[in-house]
């Protein structure tokens, strides 16, 4: 059976100017280096058959595409090399935005019996026009609203709601902590069978509007909880699920935070287009409607998305309207769901800014700054700065404090689990990768390839 020629892969070694034996090398190379099997037997022939059209396994195509990344100095991801198949379709991701409450609660009721540990490629392909369709839909709808005392075989009341908060803080604790999808499977069983069918029991417009409102936050927490564990199609399905929930109420503060949740997930897989609309759209759909915490944190998304597509003169306006919302923090009730975005928070979000512009100075002192007021509770968190704050000495030309800061942050251990937290890990390697035979690099990478293994033990 004859099979189209990989054209992507063949360009980006011809802009790599790599040969079929020099990739099989690196790749080599690499494997042996991090300690990993896969990649370790590959051969300018495997290379050849991949140019060719061959298949991949999902392993070494993520290797392949770091070595690329490290030779070309930018991200490349397996997309990138033309392994659609990885995706099981090239076809975009259908939001599916839904039009009615029952709509909603069924789509949910099938995402809440999906499982988020499913492997899954580093990639979801959203239409430009169905991401803008989602968007108006939620900035121009009415809210549909509450049907209150309506017949039904159990009653609601406040107690039930704050039974799910209280569940939701418990499990975001733990997501913190663990990050990786941790909790997600009980969450789900909680949600589908404790949850979702309040919503369809008797209540009053009062405790229906608390009751939408808890189960909003639950499904955001799942939602994120997929995002961390690497499956961005399910993430992204609950987000826009979640966005859709939020409409029912009419709380434009919480639909924002989807928008800037949605707007950091597509900045995360380089769609810096897509993620600055979404950002923006969370600004402009709660203004006047939120408190300053929140426009802050909307505010930061917009200054994430920017400074990744490298626009310097945006990215700091952005920034400083965060840093103006936030002095006013203080002069409103926030909802408990976002007691998390403390000023250590926002520090972490302006160092990825920093980091991300090439600003060294400012990326190395807004970085230690976020590591020295990050709460230890937050240990996902302090991982995510200890690695900017790594890569911010990196760009000062302090290669063997950077060694040690990334060195701290992966013996925090916990943080490991995240598949986020794990490409930081993976993009400093990458970046070190030019100091291979320094002795404090070589320990680095033995460090990542054990605490990776003990992981591995603890799952078995």
């Amino acid at each position: 059976m004859s099979r189209e020629p990989n054209a992507q892969l063949i360009a980006v070694m011809d802009e790599a100017n790599v040969s079929n034996k020099g990739l099989a090398k690196r790749m080599t190379d690499e494997a042996t280096r991090r300690g990993l099997d896969h990649g370790t037997g590959t051969t300018h022939v495997s290379v050849k058959r991949w140019r060719e059209g061959s298949g991949i396994k999902p392993q070494t195509a993520a290797l392949m595409a770091d070595v690329l990344s490290a030779k070309l100095e930018r991200r490349i991801t397996p997309g990138d090399l033309g392994f659609f198949d990885l995706t099981k379709s090239t076809a975009p991701e259908p939001i599916g935005y839904p039009g009615t409450v029952p709509d909603v609660l069924s789509m949910l009721d099938g995402l809440a019996q999906e499982r988020a540990d499913v492997p899954a490629p580093d990639q979801l392909i959203i239409t430009d026009a169905d991401l803008s369709s989602a968007v108006l839909s939620w900035m121009i709808a009415r809210p549909d609203g509450i049907q209150a005392d309506r017949p039904a075989c159990q009653r609601v009341g406040l107690r039930d709601v704050r039974a799910i908060r209280d569940a939701a803080g418990t499990f975001m604790a733990l997501d913190f902590k663990y990050g990786g999808g941790h909790g997600h499977k009980a969450l789900r069983h909680y949600f589908r069978h404790e949850v979702l069918p309040l919503l369809n029991a008797s209540y009053s417009e009062k405790v229906g509007t608390a009751l939408y409102g808890a189960a909003a936050e639950v499904s955001q927490l799942l939602a994120w909880t997929a995002y961390d564990a690497g499956n961005h199609r399910l993430a992204h399905r609950y987000l826009t699920s979640t966005l859709r929930l939020s409409q029912v109420i009419d709380d434009r503060m919480f639909g924002a935070r989807i928008l800037g949740n949605l707007s950091h997930q597509a900045n995360y897989l380089g769609n810096h287009a897509q993620a600055i609309q979404l950002a923006r759209a969370a600004v402009e759909g709660a203004k006047g409607r939120a408190t300053p915490r929140a426009m802050a944190n909307y505010s930061a998304m917009e200054a994430r998305a920017l400074s990744n597509a490298g626009d310097r003169v945006a990215a700091g306006r952005a920034m400083n309207e965060a840093e103006r919302h936030f002095e006013r923090a203080d002069t409103a009730e926030d909802p408990a769901w976002l007691n998390y975005f403390d000023a250590a928070e926002l520090m972490g979000e302006l160092c990825h800014c920093f980091r991300d512009l090439k600003m060294r100075r400012e990326a190395l002192e807004q970085a230690q700054r976020a590591v020295a007021s990050t709460d230890p509770k937050y240990a996902r968190t302090l991982g995510f700065c200890r690695m900017v704050l790594a890569q911010s000495q990196l760009l000062n030309g302090e290669l063997e404090a950077a060694v040690t800061t990334a060195s701290l942050a992966v013996d925090g251990g916990d943080s490991l689990q995240s598949t986020r937290f794990q490409r930081y890990v993976t993009d400093f390697q990458n970046e070190v990768s030019v100091h291979a035979t320094n002795p404090a690099v070589t320990a680095f990478h033995d460090k990542v390839r054990d605490a990776l293994a003990r992981l591995d033990e603890d799952d078995e």
